[in-house]
């Protein structure tokens, strides 16, 4: 495509400084004798020089930005293209040399949008089987720890009912030995507590089930924030539905940057932010924490390489900022995909 349009526009330019060049020579030889004659001939040939050169200034810089005017056109589709707007076209108007070059980028950026489609389709399917899969894996979990709740904690609470039943007569009979069952009460209560929480740090609910993620986040998020000392601050910024499966991804993303804060970051605050431009869906998650140096963290931790890899099977990309001091910045954006026919239909409406 590049060598397409030099050679086009080389021959195009050189077509034009010829006839510039002819007109420049008609007017040599001929504005003197247009000229009236109480100028000296010195002088005609001086104005008529000045006037040449003039003409080739304005010519030459009116053919540069008409150059530079169908590149800054290119420049600016390749940018939009590169920053995930896929669906940006050029006009194939055919007046111009840099014709063909337009339409070999709207084939190129066409052909990469299908492709980007079919990869995030096909992404959104193996995330619902992989979400399918998982549910029967909870399920299972859930009756294994319904096992373990009356093997352990329900087996303590029943100890503990029992002997605090027993208290009101031994306190009549033998305060001493009421005092030992008290004290046996206690450590069975601690007990009960321990193993409840280990009970309960091995669920993993499944938080989206029957609710759309902001209905998920608006309970889930300050909840988390509260437990773990956070000051949360949400900001949904979205008017386009999201798939089940872009809702799923961006869920997990959001908790395991949440669980890496709360283990990592040392921070007070943390801002969760999903936003949506004409061509992306954008999630940002923000602390104001200790912060890190990049080159100095090992490859794959903080989870980036876990967020990175669910957003990139929906074809998109996740990354960190982070400075030491400055709290860590997630941001994570996936393409918004759109139809073929609303496809075509912007591109008539930019053209």
């Amino acid at each position: 495509m590049v060598v397409r349009l030099l050679r086009s526009s080389k021959w195009e330019l050189i077509l034009f400084f010829i006839v510039a060049a002819a007109v420049s020579l008609i007017l040599y030889n001929g504005l003197p004798s247009w000229l009236p004659d109480s100028i000296r001939p010195s002088d005609k040939h001086l104005i008529s020089i000045a006037l040449i050169l003039l003409l080739n200034i304005g010519a030459g810089y009116w053919a540069a930005q008409r150059v530079l005017r169908h590149i800054d056109t290119l420049h600016v589709a390749l940018k939009q293209a590169a920053n995930g707007n896929l669906g940006v076209r050029l006009p194939e108007d055919g007046r111009s040399s840099f014709t063909s070059a337009y339409r070999e980028f709207n084939v190129m950026v066409a052909a990469m949008e299908e492709r980007l489609q079919i990869i995030q389709q096909v992404g959104e399917e193996q995330v619902m089987r992989g979400a399918a899969s998982v549910e029967a894996a909870v399920m299972e979990e859930r009756k294994r720890l319904g096992r373990d709740l009356h093997d352990t904690v329900s087996q303590q609470l029943f100890a503990i009912h029992m002997s605090a039943s027993s208290l009101p007569k031994l306190l009549e009979l033998n305060p001493d030995r009421a005092g030992e069952v008290m004290n046996q009460l206690i450590q069975m209560s601690s007990l009960a507590q321990k193993q409840m929480r280990g009970l309960i740090a091995k669920l993993r609910p499944l938080e989206l089930e029957g609710r759309s993620l902001q209905q998920a986040l608006d309970k889930w998020f300050p909840d988390y924030c509260r437990q773990n000392g956070l000051q949360g601050v949400l900001e949904w910024q979205l008017t386009e539905q999201l798939s089940e499966a872009k809702e799923h991804q961006f869920f997990l993303i959001i908790q395991e940057g949440m669980a890496n804060i709360v283990k990592h970051a040392e921070a007070r605050k943390a801002t969760l932010t999903i936003s949506e431009t004409e061509r992306q869906f954008i999630l940002i998650l923000q602390d104001d924490g200790a912060g890190f140096r990049p080159d100095q963290v090992e490859r794959g931790s903080y989870g980036l390489s876990t967020m990175r890899e669910r957003a990139q099977r929906l074809g998109g990309d996740a990354e960190i900022i982070s400075k030491p001091g400055g709290g860590t910045r997630i941001r994570v954006t996936i393409p918004k995909l759109i139809r073929k026919e609303e496809s075509a239909h912007e591109s008539e409406r930019d053209i």
